[in-house]
């Protein structure tokens, strides 16, 4: 009935979506098996994509040639650049999207790429040969071979939602929970974990008062996440913002005796910068209010996505406490808010590359080893695609460094420190920040992903273009030079020191209160000198000159850390013949079992003092 297929996705949420289209866009056949094809790419959460830090990823997924820059571009509602007022390395875009319309587009996307099946079933288990996987088996019976498998099985596993005290099986409501893989693995030696996550409930549009709310409307000139020729948005639907109260907490109080997460019915940890909203208020109970988002949920819906308000109470305290909350006084529920408890597993059994240590060709990505959001789980997914692919063509898998994107930082993270609470990316987490800014994920990566196979030739060509054209935005601003008496006038409105003598564009943008707008804005020679420069390009060509400094000495710190990285270590190495290094060391080294000696520096517990000791024994 079935071919044999190169790579099995299992899943098809954000994770898996992006496996599927990138292993076959690669050359690899595919078969994405999900349980309803009626919930691809579903966004079970809030109906948005980006922000601080996530948006970074979303932009270095779309460099490297995946898709949800693109789907999130086709589906947005709204775009907003998060961070302004901050240093570029913070600058973070984020969309709202038109739930539904982001699932049909990320379907029609995979049905338009000849490689990818479809299969709509329960997967139950995987076919295992030796230490080798080999296919999958199906709810019906049937087995399907492959040459790899790619588990991205989001909050299904064993999933259980919770709302105040009833308590069913589900991967998330409505739909069923996924049995069979868990117990499969722990017997294959894998270990596992319970991890919770929650979800607001959803209201209708129509019965708030939005005039009691503080409208949250999108950017004048709204930007988008792709580099490629989507378009940006003509129109754009607002978002609100209103608070909880004192009386909205003390209702919500009344429902804490009921509540699985404080009468131990959850065991599993949530997510500790999405807090629930009874963690909130019990957490930080010197607080008298917390902020809710208004989040509609697409173009032609009047769905509502309460963000700041996720719950696993009772449905009757959830509306009770809703009707207090200012602009929600006529409230109509739609459905309630749930918390969901999964199974996970921890991510220090997966090489850097996502495949598994126990079984070969078993790539894991997404929720499946405890992360939480859309973005994170759809870079993984991208990187098992690749990998999967590259492993059955006998090529070395493909690994970005700490200091090449945050999607370095992330996978790099879940490896060597494993995570015991649903992991999320921040800018905080990535020590070469102002070297992986969102503006300049193209020209790290489409070379990459060029080279790969992912990124076509018209997005190189793009991105090509893009370095040419700031390196002449770069030379124009050296060679362009102000007399004081053209400029001085302007440089005193904006509250800078006057020039004694003629001066380039270049140094003046290293001062801090000067822009490359307002230096247009005073002069007039230079403003004809820049019509033939996008606004992107010498907004990028200023980042660069004002942080130049601190981008050079970035760089050389990441060559510096990367010459660790050049020193292979032997998979089979036996750490208990160094007496010298520390207990904690050994035992970490034997579990993750770095493949280089950079690798085994960033691993949470092995100190520098062990690497020294590791480096003159290995002869380095």
């Amino acid at each position: 009935m079935f071919p044999e297929y190169d790579v099995i996705v299992v899943g098809a949420g954000h994770a898996g979506c992006e496996a599927a289209a990138a292993a076959a866009q690669m050359g690899s056949k595919v078969l994405l098996a999900t349980m309803n094809m009626n919930t691809i790419a579903q966004m079970s959460c809030n109906p948005a994509m980006g922000g601080v830090a996530k948006g970074q990823i979303v932009r270095e997924i779309d460099a490297l040639g995946g898709r949800s820059g693109i789907v999130s571009d086709l589906s947005m509602i709204q775009f907003r650049m998060l961070n302004k007022s901050k240093g570029p390395a913070m600058w973070s875009p984020r969309t709202q999207n038109d739930r539904h319309l982001f699932a049909k587009t990320w379907r029609e996307i995979l049905e338009g790429i000849p490689n990818v099946d479809f299969w709509q079933e329960m997967i139950t288990g995987l076919l295992v040969k030796g230490d080798q996987v080999i296919g999958v088996k199906t709810g019906m019976g049937l087995e399907i071979h492959s040459r790899s498998v790619v588990l991205t099985n989001g909050t299904f596993l064993n999933g259980v939602i919770h709302i105040g005290e009833k308590k069913f099986g589900g991967g998330r409501t409505g739909e069923k929970a996924a049995t069979g893989i868990t117990e499969q693995l722990i017997q294959l030696g894998f270990e596992s974990g319970r991890m919770k996550t929650g979800t607001p409930p959803r209201v209708d549009g129509r019965s708030l008062n939005y005039q009691a709310m503080e409208e949250q409307p999108g950017d004048e000139k709204p930007g988008k996440f792709s580099f490629m020729d989507t378009k940006a948005l003509t129109k754009q639907r607002s978002c609100h913002i209103t608070y909880t109260n004192t009386e909205v907490h003390e209702l919500l109080k009344t429902g804490f005796s009921r509540s699985p997460m404080f009468n131990g019915r959850i065991q599993g940890l949530g997510p500790r910068y999405c807090p629930s909203i009874e963690d909130k208020i019990n957490r930080f109970a010197q607080r008298e209010r917390h902020q809710i988002f208004v989040e509609p949920e697409g173009w032609d819906t009047v769905e509502i996505y309460v963000n700041g308000f996720s719950t696993s109470l009772p449905e009757d305290v959830q509306y009770q406490a809703l009707k207090k909350i200012q602009g929600f006084e006529n409230v109509k529920m739609f459905r309630p808010g749930y918390a969901i408890e999964y199974d996970y597993f921890p991510p220090t059994q997966l090489k850097p590359s996502l495949e598994t240590k126990l079984i070969h060709n078993l790539f894991l990505a997404g929720q499946i080893n405890g992360t939480t959001g859309y973005e994170e789980a759809a870079s993984q997914g991208l990187m098992a695609g690749i990998n999967a692919h590259r492993k059955l063509n006998d090529c070395d898998p493909l690994v970005l460094s700490r200091s090449q994107a945050y999607i370095g930082v992330l996978i790099d993270d879940l490896i060597n420190k494993g995570t015991d609470e649903p992991y999320r990316m921040f800018t905080s987490r990535a020590e070469f920040r102002i070297l992986l800014r969102q503006d300049n994920a193209d020209l790290r990566l489409t070379p990459l992903g060029h080279h790969l196979g992912l990124a076509t030739e018209e997005r190189m060509e793009k991105a090509r273009n893009k370095e040419e054209m700031l390196r002449q935005v770069l030379k124009n601003f050296k060679q362009y030079k102000f007399q004081p008496q053209e400029i001085n006038h302007g440089l005193q409105s904006a509250s800078t020191a006057p020039i004694k003598e003629k001066t380039s564009v270049y140094q003046l943008l290293k001062r801090p209160e000067l822009s490359v707008n307002q230096l247009v804005n005073m002069n007039s020679g230079f403003s004809d000198s820049m019509k033939s420069f996008s606004y992107h390009t010498a907004e990028q060509a200023e980042i660069q000159i004002k942080y130049e400094t601190y981008i050079d000495k970035e760089k050389k710190l990441a060559e510096k850390i990367q010459s660790l990285d050049q020193y292979k270590i032997n998979p089979d190495f036996d750490y208990h013949k160094i007496s010298a290094l520390s207990a904690e060391a050994r035992e970490k080294l034997k579990k993750v079992k770095p493949s280089t000696i950079g690798q085994a520096s960033r691993i949470s517990g092995v100190s520098p003092a062990d690497i020294s000791i590791l480096m003159v024994y290995l002869g380095k």
